[in-house]
């Protein structure tokens, strides 16, 4: 359901939101400061019609994008031309182990429980000492949505417990780096969270 309610809305999606950060400086914010820790290929994970793939792309990195939705893909590629966008799905990543310098998770979460946010995958592909960037809706609450950008959707939203996000990515061989909680925005549900996270080096320790 939720791939077909992105494929139905990808057009007028990419019309209604243009742009990376419009008026959200503190999520801009991070998203530099992931950049400027981040070296090597940059994966835009649930990167819906690209504008932050686009934004990575202009602070400098080396960014592809992925999504499920065949209507944001294409709208993807229409739209910024210049980068790589495949298909595919963030539970099961076509990339090899330990292969991406960073990783940008971008509200590609709010249809999943937070027990079911695949931090073991992003921990596979990404290398050691690799960076993560994670925003997600802040909150304990789960809410059917069945309108949104102009047209019927079969959608459900959850927000995550930031704690609890934490602790998940924790078990899953993650770090965290820093944390902004922000409040809602005009638009907005809620509050806001993100999270930057670093894979786990085992070398780093290591005394040989």
């Amino acid at each position: 359901m939720t791939r077909a309610s992105y494929d139905i809305v990808a057009a007028s999606y990419a019309q209604l939101i243009p742009d990376a950060h419009d008026g959200r400086p503190l999520d801009a914010a991070i998203m530099r400061a992931f950049a400027e820790l981040t070296e090597g290929p940059v994966a835009d994970l649930g990167c819906g019609t690209g504008r932050i793939t686009q934004h990575l792309h202009e602070l400098g990195l080396d960014a592809f994008g992925i999504d499920l939705s065949d209507g944001m893909f294409d709208q993807a590629r229409r739209l910024y031309p210049h980068l790589t966008f495949t298909q595919g799905d963030i539970t099961s990543l076509d990339l090899a182990d330990d292969s991406l310098g960073g990783a940008v998770v971008w509200y590609s979460t709010v249809h999943m429980p937070a027990d079911e946010v695949p931090w073991q995958e992003f921990h596979r592909v990404l290398k050691p000492g690799g960076h993560l960037l994670h925003a997600f809706k802040m909150g304990d609450l789960k809410k059917r949505l069945d309108f949104a950008y102009g047209h019927d959707v079969d959608l459900c939203v959850h927000w995550h417990d930031i704690d609890k996000t934490v602790s998940n990515a924790t078990e899953a061989g993650f770090n965290e780096v820093a944390r902004l909680q922000r409040q809602k925005g005009v638009d907005e549900g809620g509050p806001q969270a993100f999270l930057l996270m670093s894979k786990r080096n085992p070398a780093a320790g290591s005394t040989s």
